[in-house]
């Protein structure tokens, strides 16, 4: 039974009731940031990583602040793997990003 009449929120991410970010393909890689310098030399880390890895160099460079606030990210830039915010706030190099893909993709 809920308080007067509203219904609990189904798809919330967590206790602070905010809205789940939207479901992700299983091959996701994604760069959240407003497109600075910081951000772009993430994402050319995470595309030189890919191809050392041999695997799909799609990247989706997601630039819409609301979008980035739903994945909890403070701080750009952020990496996305596989619906999992792996790093925020600094520019990863080719080797910690390929790192914490192997590990996330093992």
């Amino acid at each position: 039974m809920s308080l007067f009449g509203k219904k609990k929120e189904e798809n919330a991410c967590c206790a602070c009731s905010q809205p789940a970010p939207a479901a992700e393909s299983p091959a996701a890689v994604k760069v959240l940031g407003g497109g600075c310098d910081k951000c772009n030399a993430l994402e050319a880390s995470v595309l030189e990583a890919l191809k050392e890895l041999g695997m799909d160099t799609t990247i989706e460079h997601v630039r819409d602040f609301a979008q980035i606030a739903a994945w909890g990210v403070m701080s750009t830039p952020a990496l996305v793997v596989d619906g999992k915010v792996l790093s925020s706030g600094r520019v990863l190099s080719k080797d910690e990003a390929k790192a914490l893909i192997q590990k996330i993709r093992g």
